[in-house]
């Protein structure tokens, strides 16, 4: 099972053709203060290409919550890491104050934004600004070919009006297909 095969079944919810490379999870989890972070959730974390790269920084008393609505690779994430820290989620991310139950100090997400309804990413975008802690970190990946886009240029202005900085990483060239990082920070 790859996500190439699930992006196949579920192109709609599987926004990727292919796994994140290492050096788009380092560019996703870096300056984010996850070395001191309590809580972190994670979203759409599909085979755990960024799963990895969160657990690899985050502290040992920390907890990361992976909230991953395709089934399959929710069981899949569960059955292959074997780290306490770790709470895999089957559901949407729609719901992420329930999934949570508490502030949490930063959101990764490897969520198919451009391609889901606009009143859905709303919905989603919303979920994550009411969990975060204040002065907490949202970040997410978009491809670079695509950010052209009437979806991508909406996105990026809906990340623009809800979070108070907003900045934009150089393109991840190791990626496939090219990508950049949106990081996005909570007002203390």
């Amino acid at each position: 099972m790859s996500i190439t095969t699930e992006f196949l079944r579920r192109p709609l919810t599987t926004g990727a053709v292919a796994a994140s490379s290492r050096r788009l999870a380092h560019a996703m989890t870096e300056g984010l203060g996850l070395e001191r972070a309590r809580i972190v959730v994670e979203l759409g974390p599909g085979t755990g290409a960024f799963t990895d790269a969160i657990l690899a920084r985050l502290a040992p008393d920390a907890r990361l919550v992976a909230v991953e609505l395709n089934p399959v690779l929710a069981a899949r994430l569960s059955t292959t890491r074997r780290d306490t820290r770790l709470t895999v989620v089957t559901g949407s991310a729609a719901e992420l104050a329930t999934a949570v139950g508490e502030p949490v100090d930063a959101v990764v997400s490897g969520l198919p934004w451009t391609v889901m309804p606009r009143e859905r990413r709303g919905q989603i975008l919303d979920a994550v600004t009411e969990v975060l802690a204040p002065g907490g970190r949202f970040t997410t990946f978009a491809y670079l070919h695509a950010a052209w886009t009437p979806p991508a240029r909406h996105f990026t202005a809906e990340l623009a009006c809800r979070f108070d900085r907003l900045e934009r990483s150089a393109v991840v060239w190791g990626n496939l297909p090219p990508a950049f990082v949106h990081r996005a920070t909570q007002n203390p």
